[in-house]
C-alpha cells in the first residue's frame, strides 16, 4: 500500500488542466425566476432579469451554449433538467447549471414548488450522465441561504447604488454533489443574498464583471476568490428593512474539481 502511495504522489501534476480542447464549451442552462405561485407567498425578484441577460451573455463570450428559461413550472424544470443529462456531451468540455431564485432548506425554488438541489446535481453523476465524466459540472446558486444579516467588521469602500436592495427568500445549505463538481453560492451558509432592482444581485454582478475581465485568463476558482472580495466589498446603501442599512455579504463556493480549470479561448 505503501508503495502505491508513494507511485501515486510522484504522478500527480499540480498544474495539470481540465481538457478544454473539445468542439463544443457545452451547454449552460440559466433558470430564471422572477414571479411565483401567489399561494407560494414569495415576493418577485425585481431586477433578476438583468442577472440572467449579464450571466448568458457572459457565458457565450465563453463559447457556451446558452439555453435560458423564464419562470418555468417545477415539472418543466425537471424535464429540461432530464434532457440535458440525456444528451451526449462526449464533444463538450463541460458544463453548467445556473438558479437564479429564492432558495429554501436545501432547495431552490421554481414558479410553483421547490426542487432538491441533491436531486438537481444527482442527474449528472457519472452512474447518470457518463458522458460528462471527468468534466467539468459548474452550479451557480443565487439564493438567500439563511435569514441573517452579515455585519460589518472593518471599514471597506462602499459601492455607490441608487437603487433599492431586496434580499432573496430563506435558507439553504452546502450539499454534497460529487468528483469533478463545483457549487458556487452567492452568500455563505445561514446569510441573506442582496439583490438591486434594476442592476440585479450583487454576486451575478460581480461574477460577470470578473467573467467578462478574466474569463478566458485566470483559473475559475481563483475567479470565484476575486468574486468574493468584490462582493465583500459593498455595503447595503437603501432598504425597505433598515435594520439590512449598512449590511454586507460574502459568497462562497465548495469545490470537487480535480484538475485545475481554465476557460481557454476556442481556436
Amino acid at each position: 500500500q505503501t508503495e502505491t502511495d508513494a507511485i501515486l504522489r510522484s504522478f500527480l501534476d499540480p498544474a495539470e488542466e481540465y481538457k478544454m480542447g473539445n468542439k463544443r464549451r457545452g451547454i449552460a442552462l440559466i433558470f430564471n425566476q422572477e414571479r411565483f405561485f401567489w399561494r407560494l407567498g414569495l415576493n418577485d425578484r425585481h431586477g433578476t432579469n438583468a442577472d440572467r441577460y449579464n450571466l448568458e451573455k457572459r457565458l457565450m463570450d465563453l463559447n457556451f451554449e446558452v439555453r435560458p428559461y423564464d419562470n418555468y413550472k417545477q415539472v418543466e424544470v425537471l424535464d429540461k433538467l432530464a434532457e440535458a443529462a440525456e444528451e451526449d456531451h462526449s464533444d463538450a468540455d463541460c458544463f453548467l447549471i445556473a438558479f437564479l431564485s429564492h432558495g429554501e432548506d436545501d432547495h431552490v425554488y421554481c414558479h410553483d414548488g421547490k426542487i432538491s438541489i441533491r436531486e438537481i446535481t444527482s442527474m449528472f453523476k457519472g452512474n447518470k450522465c457518463e458522458s460528462l465524466v471527468g468534466k467539468p459540472k459548474i452550479f451557480i446558486i443565487q439564493a438567500c441561504r439563511g435569514e441573517k444579516h452579515d455585519d460589518p467588521v472593518t471599514p471597506a469602500d462602499a459601492v455607490d447604488s441608487r437603487v433599492e436592495v431586496f434580499v432573496d427568500a430563506s435558507a439553504m445549505h452546502t450539499l454534497p454533489a460529487g468528483a469533478d463538481f463545483i457549487m458556487c453560492y452567492s452568500v455563505a451558509e445561514g446569510y441573506y443574498s442582496h439583490r438591486e432592482t434594476i442592476n440585479g444581485s450583487w454576486y451575478i454582478q460581480d461574477l460577470c464583471e470578473m467573467l467578462q475581465k478574466f474569463g478566458n485568463s485566470l483559473e475559475f476558482t481563483e475567479l470565484l476568490t476575486l468574486v468574493n472580495r468584490k462582493v465583500s466589498m459593498r455595503s447595503v446603501l437603501k432598504c425597505r428593512d433598515p435594520n439590512a442599512v449598512g449590511k454586507k455579504q460574502i459568497p462562497c463556493f465548495a469545490s470537487m474539481l480535480t484538475k485545475k480549470l481554465y476557460f481557454r479561448p476556442k481556436k
